[in-house]
């Protein structure tokens, strides 16, 4: 007795795909923080007040996380290639009426086109790798890769921001953008094969996609807005009621239409919910690290720009260990929780040591190894995570599982530079207090310490928040380890000839088996 099987060939340039696709992501995820380094000489140039700077960050975090679900949703309906193509070129055209900015107001709406096609970019991208890669071992490979670029993209963004602004101008933060598209395009056009298919040409979701937009820039606003007002301003909170209701309209929307921008399968799906929640807890963590380490070092030990880049270079060395050589290594052998679950204790672990920082702690004693495991457990944790969350998704659903991925992040990142930084602030505040009215006779000596001890206060929550979604993604992900052969409903790659809209017919192979 036989039967037969069909066994669609893998794409021959997909590699040649996937580093098209990991360079593009590199520059939407290193632009994240780039432009922190720059912000001060760009603040002084163009003139802008204390009190509107954050809009430099806040329009591109409004956009980008705002629309992340439009935006994959899109990649599904356009197709994948098309839509990464378009989002790399506006991506560049932003960053270049950003560098050539001559006020405030063109410098906030260049950033606030970053973030939309950012949003359109972002889920394409990994939305690709789903479909192109369905061996086993091979996803592991690729995942690994993009994992390693995904963690370890914010600290390059870091040194190449300090590089350009101390030897250039912080202009060049934004015209570094350019060449990162251009090639990246380029190489998406000639090369990338999508696998046909995979469209969803169901009727877009209008209220969907304006109830999602709307509740997620309030969410990602209301965080923004308690760092610099504080969590009991009336539009603060406001503005969290507002979210809450909008997303809950949206839920709700979800469930009765015939062609939901969120399926809401994607979400209820164990190992799915699993993986965004714990990505979402980690990225706070992670986020806000950065931030209380980039001030520690510049402010507390007067490290240069570049320096302070270069002295996250332990981090970037820990995700690219834990993404490619113990994640990609192991993702076929073991269970996904075995990874992420351990690899996010890891990261607790690094953030640990950093709870003992001082105002004199060497550099070689203790940041670096909290660097070292923090980078270490970040990068076992993300990589399964990130193939997991597609892992098994119908093809018309790879894009807005995708941008889910994309979403948990940009909110965790907002969240975690807001809750994380009002913490620190509040904790700081009170030893200056308390330290003032005993009598320290050293203002300078006092605000360092003061500013220390509220890093540190902020990052023994931090360590609790890793602890969590260890714990979430322990008992969330129960998903086993993946067949050596192919994902199980992954969708393949084509391999004959192109169509008229550069998606490849699928090539099949009739295989008896008895």
């Amino acid at each position: 007795m036989s039967k037969t099987a069909d066994i669609r060939l893998p794409d021959p340039s997909r590699w040649k795909a996937l580093a098209f696709i990991a360079l593009a992501q590199l520059m939407v995820v290193l632009d994240a923080t780039i432009v922190n380094i720059a912000l001060p000489h760009a603040q002084t140039d163009l003139g802008i007040t204390d009190a509107n700077k954050q809009w430099v960050i806040t329009a591109y975090a409004l956009a980008f996380g705002g629309l992340l679900l439009f935006g994959g949703r899109i990649a599904d309906l356009w197709g994948r290639k098309r839509t990464f193509v378009v989002g790399l070129i506006g991506f560049a055209l932003a960053s270049a009426l950003g560098g050539a900015a001559q006020n405030q107001g063109m410098l906030f709406g260049s950033r606030a086109l970053q973030g939309v096609f950012g949003a359109l970019l972002a889920p394409a991208a990994l939305s690709l790798l789903a479909v192109m890669f369905t061996d086993a071992k091979e996803r592991a490979k690729a995942f690994g890769i993009y994992g390693a670029i995904a963690g370890g993209g914010g600290a390059v963004g870091l040194i190449l921001g300090g590089f350009l602004t101390q030897t250039l101008n912080w202009r060049w933060t934004f015209f570094v953008n350019i060449p990162f598209a251009v090639v990246a395009a380029l190489g998406a056009y000639f090369v990338i094969r999508e696998p046909a298919g995979g469209r969803n040409r169901s009727s877009l979701d209008i209220p969907g996609v304006v109830l999602s937009a709307l509740g997620l820039v309030s969410l990602v606003y209301g965080f923004t807005r308690a760092e610099s007002s504080g969590w009991s301003d009336a539009l603060t909170i406001g503005t969290f009621v507002a979210s809450g209701v909008l997303l809950l309209a949206f839920v709700l929307t979800e469930s009765r239409v015939k062609s939901p921008l969120l399926p809401l399968r994607v979400l209820m799906d164990r190992n799915r919910g699993g993986v965004y929640l714990s990505l979402g807890l980690g990225v706070i963590a992670m986020f806000g690290l950065f931030l209380f380490l980039t001030y520690y070092l510049q402010v507390v030990q007067g490290f240069s720009p570049i320096k302070t880049g270069f002295a996250f270079l332990p981090m970037i060395a820990g995700m690219i260990t834990g993404s490619t050589q113990i994640g990609a290594r192991l993702m076929t052998r073991v269970p996904a929780r075995m990874l992420m679950g351990p690899g996010f204790l890891t990261a607790a672990v690094g953030m640990l040591l950093l709870t003992q920082l001082q105002v004199d702690s060497s550099y070689a004693a203790v940041i670096l190894p909290g660097q070292l495991l923090m980078g270490l457990g970040m990068g076992t944790a993300f990589m399964p995570a990130m193939s997991l969350a597609t892992h098994g998704i119908e093809p018309r659903d790879a894009g807005v599982a995708s941008a889910m991925i994309n979403t948990s992040q940009q909110v965790g990142g907002a969240i975690g530079t807001a809750l994380l930084n009002t913490i620190a602030a509040s904790a700081a505040t009170a030893y200056a207090t308390s330290h003032a009215a005993l009598g320290a006779t050293d203002p300078e000596q006092l605000k360092l310490q003061s500013m220390v001890h509220g890093f540190t206060g902020a990052i023994w929550w931090a360590v609790g928040i890793l602890v969590l979604a260890s714990a979430i993604a322990a008992t969330f992900v129960n998903a086993g380890r993946p067949s050596a052969t192919t994902t199980s409903g992954g969708t393949g790659t084509g391999s004959g000839t192109g169509s008229a809209d550069g998606v490849e017919d699928e090539v099949r192979i009739p295989v008896v088996a008895h």
